[in-house]
């Protein structure tokens, strides 16, 4: 199995507007004063393309979200760097959880006839 898969796509979901994520990502990596630097080299209204060290590219795509701005990141070598500034941002309130059985799956103790 290979790994990198793993590693390729990264998402989040943040509060800030999907205009401010991509400003931000731009911000993020063409400011870099590093090997890991990158320089727009594509964008649109929902992504920013980015190019790096050796070619390397760096694409970060927007859209709305439940709960806020869903960013879905994808590179191949620059992970740790687009996780990090994924990391950055705001992030979204958890999901509220619903009034059903707890996480240990257990119910109420009335729901089954009595105390378990």
């Amino acid at each position: 199995m290979n790994q990198q898969l793993d590693r390729t796509l990264q998402e989040t979901t943040t509060t800030l507007p999907p205009d401010e994520v991509l400003r931000a990502a731009k911000r993020f990596f063409t400011r870099r004063n590093s090997i890991y630097a990158a320089f727009i080299e594509k964008e649109g209204p929902t992504y920013v393309a980015l190019r790096g060290q050796g070619g390397e590219e760096v694409i970060v795509g927007v859209a709305p979200g439940e709960g806020g701005t869903l960013v879905t990141g994808s590179t191949y070598l620059f992970d740790p760097q687009l996780a990090r500034f994924l990391g950055s941002l705001p992030p979204a309130a958890a999901p509220r959880q619903s009034a059903g059985p707890t996480a240990a799956g257990s119910a109420s103790p009335n729901a089954a006839g009595g105390a378990a």
